[in-house]
């Protein structure tokens, strides 16, 4: 280390733990004495030479003689000088060093360039692992603490202009963390020079933090206790007082320990006493229900335990306790409330309630449970529980409140069957002994909604799966008539009429296309046909078809149409709608065997709340209700939740197919409305019909799409190409030969993933329109169309399916389509025409 570095250190440094401030005068003084002797001496030696040698000699030479002993003893001087300044600097040297590396911090020096001068030991076991020591490793310590690294650059460039100052910065170096004092102190009379000292506060960090969370842990626990504390001195102003003190008067807790006075908060205070006392008689322990005046004049009642600390020279303090009895006066006045409550909630609960004491008696039982068995409470109370028991349930029941009496808890509740007489209510009951009084409180729920909710729920479940399997079926027949229908309209090309096998190819037609009305009436059913409706006036539609139902009741029934006044518009499929009320006129006139009226009217409805029908709930709405009255057999209760079921039939065989009513119901409900029934054995039977009303301003697409006249003679020729997708062989080879037959080039393919492939091949020749299936294995039609139209975005697509258009209506846009199966040859070419003709 530079001697005067050290020298300029222990001069200036004035944090050091044992380092002596007066080290440069010391060394001073020491010089001073060490060289006053030596020249005397050599002065004395000299003079007396030169006295002996100058006897006899020359006067010239005794002067060349005086300045060679000048010489001689300035030289002996300078060197004398030399070593004693190096002796002296090399003690002060150690001296310097030895403070620096007693110091418990790590010290540092650094010159004008940042370069390190000198660093005891701590200072590289403080910076051990961060690089070469200097000023550098220093600075790395803080390299995870952006704002650390910030406030050490900041105090280095104090300590670059003169400034000495320290900070306390967080280090995180590698796996230590550690808090660290950091001094940066300029050397005087070294411009740049720095001494830097570094105190690793970690540990004394961590206890301050440690005494000021405690305090504020006790600061905060003395201001939320749940009673008040305050302190007053001898003049009875507070010295004390915790925030919950000051909240209950509705006082600022800092003013009332600057200017508050201890009387002036009570609202009938003491006379004749001293300021800190609450009550006469000077006691040192005061305890006493007084009345505390807040903030405003609210007063509370407060009960205060106060103790009277007497000092020396007069001073006096106390120390109190405040109960606030408010909250005590609340509680009891809350729990007398809670108790009404209780009783209040235990009369009008709204399930059955009853207390059975040690002997089985009924101790109490309220309101509900007194309405389940029809009996007053009065009559109910002390009788025994037992004789209430259905005799199936009894052993059960009484098997459980012995184990409940032994202090087990049921592990479910029970189901059982209370009576009284006639009267029998299946409940769900629930046991629980109290711990005091030995009683034990029942709990019964009526069951009877609830079982009749299952039984709807379970006959909804069975409808719903009765319609997905009947969906199921249409598909599959679908697929087989269009095949059937398709390729008897290749047989009429080639057998026309006169021919002797057109009337059996005509025969196989025709009763196909009865199994395609039966499909459709499957598909009504299951909710999976495809409607097209249109907003009409219900009035029109029974208008123009009243004499097809009058045909179709015949002479011996009477038909009355009955039009309601302003009756709502509905958005409805007018075919559907007519079929509906044809199968509902049918089943009347069988119904009426031997004549009768059928009374058919309409009018408006609204329910506000739900409305309960024979096999589900209406929500609240406006309807448009049309009654179809008979005055028939009626319908036996028993069937009654059955006749939507579809195949369920009270006709003999061959007289019916079971789908009458069903198919009524699916177009119901798919249409959006509702369906109810009521039925008189030997009266007759009323249906229902709750349709959702229209408004005049909805706008009817379908009337505003161009119609298409079927007497129309058409072109249904074309030459473009076709790519028809089928995974059924036999409508696959139906419908190439049918549009060949029409001029197209059609490619073929069984699977979309082969249709795929073929697209993908045809490099020069595009294709002008995609047909394919909707339900395929692998690869589906609507996957298929999208992968078609990454190849050709603007391809044209036909979806063909034995289910409805709104299966799929996730995948219908632009220039996309839809056949419903079965189709006949000419509604194949027609589509396809359509569809390229744009």
């Amino acid at each position: 280390m530079d001697i005067d570095n050290a020298e300029f250190v222990a001069r200036h440094h004035g944090r050091g733990q044992s380092e002596p401030a007066a080290l440069p005068a010391l060394s001073a003084r020491k010089s001073y004495e060490g060289w006053f002797l030596p020249v005397l001496i050599v002065l004395f030696c000299g003079f007396f030479v030169f006295s002996f040698i100058s006897e006899g000699v020359d006067p010239g030479e005794r002067v060349l003689v005086g300045l060679l002993f000048v010489v001689m003893t300035f030289t002996g001087l300078v060197v004398h000088y030399v070593y004693k300044i190096n002796r002296v600097r090399s003690e002060e040297t150690e001296l310097i060093r030895e403070v620096m590396e007693g110091s418990r911090a790590a010290r540092m020096i650094t010159d004008s360039t940042g370069s390190m001068l000198y660093c005891n030991r701590n200072f590289e076991k403080l910076c051990q692992g961060a690089g070469p020591l200097g000023y550098a490793s220093l600075l790395r310590l803080f390299e995870g603490n952006a704002e650390g690294s910030a406030h050490f650059l900041l105090l280095a460039e104090q300590a670059q202009r003169g400034l000495s100052d320290s900070v306390e910065l967080f280090s995180k170096f590698g796996d230590r963390e550690r808090w660290l004092t950091v001094t940066a102190q300029p050397i005087s009379g070294r411009a740049g020079f720095i001494h830097w000292r570094i105190d690793d506060v970690t540990q004394k960090r961590t206890a301050d933090t440690a005494i000021r969370d405690e305090r504020e842990k006790l600061i905060d626990f003395t201001d939320n206790a749940p009673v008040g504390f305050f302190s007053v001195d001898e003049n009875g102003r507070f010295i004390f007082a915790n925030a919950t003190f000051a909240r209950w008067l509705g006082e600022d807790l800092f003013y009332l320990l600057n200017s508050g006075v201890l009387h002036t908060y009570l609202a009938e205070p003491p006379e004749n006493v001293q300021p800190y006392d609450l009550i006469e008689g000077g006691k040192t322990r005061q305890i006493v229900e007084v009345r505390m005046k807040g903030v405003g004049g609210k007063t509370f009642l407060a009960s205060v335990n106060q103790v009277i600390v007497r000092e020396g020279g007069g001073r006096v303090r106390t120390r109190a306790v405040v109960h606030d009895m408010t909250i005590e006066r609340e509680m009891s006045l809350a729990l007398k409330a809670s108790e009404d409550r209780f009783q209040r909630f235990f009369d009008e609960a709204p399930l059955g309630i009853i207390l059975v004491d040690k002997e089985g008696a009924i101790a109490d039982c309220n309101n509900a449970f007194a309405a389940m068995l029809g009996l007053p409470v009065e009559q109910l109370e002390g009788r025994k529980f037992e004789s209430l028991i259905d005799e199936e349930n009894r052993e059960e029941v009484l098997s459980a409140m012995g184990r409940i009496e032994q202090g087990q808890q049921l592990e479910a509740p029970l189901e059982i069957s209370l009576q009284d007489g006639k009267t029998q209510v299946e409940t769900q009951m629930h046991a629980r002994k109290f711990k005091v009084g030995g009683n034990t409180v029942l709990h019964f729920i009526d069951l009877s909604e609830k079982k009749a909710l299952e039984a709807q729920f379970v006959q909804s479940q069975k409808m719903q799966a009765i319609g997905q399997l009947a969906g199921g079926v249409a598909h599959d027949f679908n697929n087989l008539l269009t095949a059937i229908i398709g390729f008897c309209d290749l047989l009429f090309l080639r057998h026309k009429p006169g021919d002797p096998s057109f009337g059996d190819i005509m025969q196989i037609k025709q009763n196909s296309n009865r199994a395609a009305n039966l499909v459709r009436q499957l598909l009504a059913f299951s909710r999976q046909q495809t409607l097209r409706p249109r907003v009409h006036d219900v009035g029109d539609i029974l208008t123009e078809l009243s004499h097809l139902l009058r045909r179709l009741i015949g002479a011996n029934i009477e038909l009355d149409l009955i039009h309601g006044r302003d009756v709502g518009l509905v958005k409805v499929d007018e075919g559907q709608m007519e079929q509906v009320l044809i199968n509902l006129a049918v089943n009347a006139r069988d119904a009426m065997g031997g004549g009768g009226q059928l009374t058919i009217q309409t009018e408006n409805f609204t329910n506000r709340k739900l409305k309960k029908l024979i096999s589900e709930e209406m929500p609240p709405g406006h309807w448009t209700l049309i009654t179809v009255q008979d005055t028939g057999c009626g319908i036996p209760e028993d069937n009654l939740v059955r006749i939507f079921e579809p195949f369920f039939t009270t006709k003999a065989v061959g007289e019916g197919t079971g789908l009458g009513l069903a198919t009524v119901y699916g177009i119901i409900r798919q249409t959006g409305g509702f369906l109810d029934v009521e039925s008189k054995i030997g009266k007759g039977t009323t249906f229902y019909i709750y349709l959702p009303r229209a408004h005049e301003t909805e706008t009817d697409e379908a009337a505003e799409k161009p119609g298409i006249d079927i007497n129309e003679s058409k072109d249904l020729t074309g030459t473009e190409r076709i790519l028809l997708v089928e995974d059924e062989d036999a409508v696959r080879t139906f419908s190439q030969r049918a549009l060949s037959n029409k001029g197209y080039e059609v490619l073929t393919a069984d699977s979309g993933e082969s249709a795929l492939e073929l697209m993908q091949r045809q490099e020069n020749k595009a294709i002008d329109l995609l047909v394919t299936d909707v339900v395929m294995p692998i690869m589906d039609g609507p996957t298929l169309a999208r992968r078609m139209r990454e190849i050709s975005p603007h391809l044209k697509i036909i979806f063909m399916s034995g289910y409805t258009e709104d299966k799929l209506k996730d995948h219908m846009g632009e220039n996309i389509y839809f056949l419903p199966k079965p189709f006949t040859l000419k509604q194949l070419a027609e589509k396809v025409k359509d569809v390229l003709g744009g």
